[in-house]
C-alpha cells in the first residue's frame, strides 16, 4: 500500500491508545502497540487482534526499546488518580524515562514522536480557560504531582530534544477524555458516575459540585491526534486538545442520572488535596492550526458509553 507506515503506540492496549489502534489500522497502517498492561488490557483490543497489520508487545518503556518505526505515539502512562497514586515513584519513572527510551529510539529511527501530555500541566488553573502560553499552578510535592510534574518534564524533554537534534516533536495537552472503553474502575467522574446510576447507588460528588469539567469524546480527541501527528515539522504545540463546553460535575451527574433512567441521588464528600476546581480548554490554536474542534456532545457522548458499560454489566452477569 503506498503511504503505509509502521506506527507505534505506546499505552496502545489503554483507554483512548486502543481508539487510536482501531483508527490507525482502520486507514490502512501498521500498528506496534507497545504496553506493560498495568492499566491497559488486552481485552481492549480484542476485535483487532486477528489483524494481520497489528503487533501487540508487552514492554515497559522505562528500559530501552529497538524496533524500527515511522512514527510514535507515546502514550504510555497511568492517567487515573488511582492508577498513578498506587505507585507514584513508577508513575514519574513512566513520564520521564519512558520520554527519554521513547525520544531516544526516535532519533535512532528518524521518526515523528508525539507526545500525550494533560491539562494536568496547568494544575488548579489561575487563568480560566486555559491557553497554551499558561505555565500553570501546579503543587510539585502534592499526591498528584507525581503524575503533574512528570508530564511537565517530560514536555521538557520533548522540546530540549527539539532544540538540540531538530527532531520532528508534537505534543498535545489532552483535556478529560471518555467514551466506551474506560475502565468501570478508573476513579475518573464519568465512569464512576456511570457505574454508581447504573448499580442505582448515589453518585459521590466530592465538593459541593460546582467545580468544573470539559469532556472530550475519545472519537473527537483521536481526530485531533491524528491531525496533530501529520502537521509540518515546524508545528510542535503544545496544543490543546479537548472539548471547551464546560459542566459542573452536578450538571454532570444530573445527566448521567437521565440517561440511564436511575432513581439514585447523589451524596457530597470532601474535595481531594490538589483536585483542580476549574477545567476547560482554549482551543483557538488547535483551530487554527489543525482545522480541529470536537463536534459530539456531552448528550450522545454520554449514551454510547452508558450503553458500553451496559454491556460490560451484562456480561458480568
Amino acid at each position: 500500500m503506498v503511504g503505509q507506515r509502521r506506527i507505534m503506540i505506546t499505552g496502545g492496549a489503554g483507554f483512548i491508545g486502543s481508539h487510536l489502534t482501531r483508527r490507525l489500522l482502520d486507514d490502512g497502517q501498521e500498528v506496534l502497540v507497545v504496553d506493560n498492561f498495568y492499566s491497559g488490557s488486552r481485552a481492549n483490543l480484542r476485535d483487532v487482534m486477528s489483524n494481520p497489520r497489528l503487533e501487540v508487545m508487552r514492554h515497559d518503556v522505562t528500559f530501552p526499546l529497538y524496533v524500527e518505526v515511522d512514527e510514535i505515539y507515546h502514550l504510555a502512562c497511568p492517567a487515573s488518580p488511582v492508577f498513578y497514586q498506587r505507585d507514584p515513584v513508577q508513575t514519574t519513572k513512566t513520564s520521564v524515562m519512558g520520554s527519554i527510551n521513547m525520544l531516544g529510539l526516535a532519533k535512532r529511527t528518524k521518526a515523528r514522536i508525539l507526545l500525550s501530555s494533560t491539562s494536568e500541566v496547568y494544575g488548579d488553573p489561575e487563568v480560566h480557560p486555559q491557553p497554551e502560553a499558561y505555565w500553570g499552578n501546579v503543587n510539585p510535592i502534592g499526591i498528584r504531582s507525581c503524575y503533574d510534574e512528570g508530564k511537565r518534564c517530560a514536555e521538557t524533554l520533548f522540546f530540549d530534544y527539539r532544540r538540540q537534534h531538530d527532531m520532528p516533536v508534537k505534543v498535545a495537552r489532552i483535556f478529560n477524555t471518555y467514551g466506551p472503553g474506560m475502565r468501570p474502575d478508573d476513579g475518573r467522574v464519568v465512569s464512576n458516575f456511570i457505574v454508581s446510576a447504573l448499580n442505582g447507588v448515589p453518585l459521590t460528588i466530592f465538593g459541593d459540585g460546582s467545580q468544573t469539567r470539559s469532556f472530550c469524546y475519545v472519537d473527537d480527541l483521536v481526530d485531533g491526534l491524528i491531525k496533530l501527528m501529520s502537521t509540518p515539522h515546524e508545528v510542535t504545540g503544545p496544543i490543546n486538545i479537548g472539548n471547551p463546553n464546560e459542566f459542573t460535575m452536578t450538571e454532570l451527574a444530573e445527566l448521567v442520572i437521565e440517561i440511564v433512567g436511575s432513581s439514585a441521588g447523589a451524596e457530597y464528600r470532601p474535595l481531594p488535596a490538589d483536585d483542580p476546581t476549574q477545567r476547560q480548554p482554549d482551543i483557538s490554536v488547535a483551530r487554527s492550526t489543525l482545522g480541529w474542534q470536537p463536534t459530539i456532545e456531552l448528550r450522545e457522548g454520554l449514551g454510547a458509553t452508558v450503553e458500553y458499560f451496559r454491556t460490560l454489566t451484562n456480561r458480568a452477569d
